[in-house]
């Protein structure tokens, strides 16, 4: 009975370091899995892209990025559980050299214009073949457009993926992607995107990606000014303003910027 019960020991032993060598490698191969990840180029690093940026990280990817203010560079470089993992450099060109997969997020068309096609410091000034370029600003769908047709001179992809959510959404990568571009440019592009949002919408031909997000930003515009104007009504009749907002926000009236941005002395603006 005493060797049975020493032989049932010993197999569990056994057992157990077998199981234990099995978690331990798997362990190993998930942070090879992590580490194996490839490098992406990011310019843009401002309000929303910074935070889009960061879980690109989270999720393993290494980065090579640019940005006009060298602080914004440095804050996400030294990025807390971020070692060796972004590289800064000194224009969008040497992002484009060192990576074939891009991400960018600027203020407006005219930086977009800047960023992609200034001679010698541009994205398209040093470009690799096959490349694929992902431009998350929002900006005029006739330069999205332009910027695939140069692309393409380029042998490269290029999609418009605008996106929505704001900087809450950003940070906490639960953004709304709308994306213009061929197929096969939005199947890669979709493996980024999704780590930075949670809604990734093919909606066609470049260009489409903007066009709806200009829908979005119309129907937006149009519910602030009725919550302006709402705001401003219940103050000329006597309602106190931030009594009047937690009441549309927890009414039929509300609206999505009504929910995300605090009123300043019931003006309605954000």
């Amino acid at each position: 009975m005493a060797s049975l019960r020493k032989a049932s020991t010993r197999f569990n032993h056994l057992l157990w370091q077998k199981s234990s060598k099995c978690n331990n490698l798997s362990l190993v191969n998930g942070v090879k899995h992590m580490s194996s990840l490839e490098t992406l180029g990011f310019i843009g690093l401002g309000n929303m892209g910074n935070h889009m940026a960061r879980n690109l990280v989270k999720k393993g990817y290494k980065l090579v990025v640019f940005d006009v203010s060298k602080n914004a560079m440095k804050t996400i470089e030294n990025m807390e559980g971020c070692e060796n993992c972004v590289q800064t450099v000194n224009s969008p060109a040497d992002v484009a050299a060192q990576c074939k997969h891009i991400i960018t997020m600027l203020p407006a068309t005219q930086h977009v214009q800047e960023v992609y096609t200034s001679r010698g410091t541009g994205i398209f000034s040093a470009i690799q073949e096959n490349s694929l370029l992902v431009d998350s600003s929002t900006i005029d769908p006739a330069a999205s457009q332009e910027m695939a047709a140069i692309a393409t001179e380029k042998d490269s992809s290029y999609v418009d993926a605008p996106v929505s959510g704001g900087v809450n959404a950003a940070r906490d990568a639960a953004l709304t992607f709308m994306v213009g571009g061929a197929p096969r440019s939005f199947e890669m592009a979709q493996k980024y995107l999704s780590v930075m949002g949670r809604n990734v919408v093919h909606c066609g031909p470049v260009g489409t990606g903007q066009a709806a997000k200009i829908c979005n930003n119309m129907l937006l515009g149009i519910s602030m000014i009725g919550t302006s104007e709402a705001m401003n009504l219940g103050k000329k009749l006597g309602l106190e303003p931030k009594l009047l907002a937690k009441i549309l926000n927890t009414s039929s009236g509300r609206c999505w910027e009504d929910l995300n941005c605090s009123h300043d002395q019931g003006s309605g603006s954000c």
